[in-house]
């Protein structure tokens, strides 16, 4: 299983649409609000790593609203407070 955090760029009124459509996609396993450079972060957990093309540019970044994404890989599961600790924020 391969992780991928995502960090996505939208207006700040958009964040609980644009949050809802994010989960409901296949291989996104949690979806947390911040505050800071990015307003989301969507962990994304898939099978194979050529499958992180169809979920990150191929839908995530299509999302109506979503103005930017960039996106770390690991291979290894990462919990919220490995997400504080990386990010230096606070997660809601």
């Amino acid at each position: 299983m391969i992780t991928a955090i995502v960090l996505i760029k939208t207006s700040v009124d958009r964040i609980p649409e644009i949050a809802e459509s994010i989960a409901a996609l296949d291989n996104v396993s949690e979806v947390f609000s911040v505050t800071g450079t990015y307003d989301l972060i969507a962990m994304v957990r898939v099978g194979r790593h050529d499958d992180l093309a169809d979920v990150i540019p191929g839908k995530i970044s299509k999302i109506p609203g979503v103005e930017a994404t960039d996106t770390h890989v690991a291979f290894r599961t990462y919990s919220q407070h490995d997400l504080e600790a990386a990010f230096s924020i606070g997660l809601e």
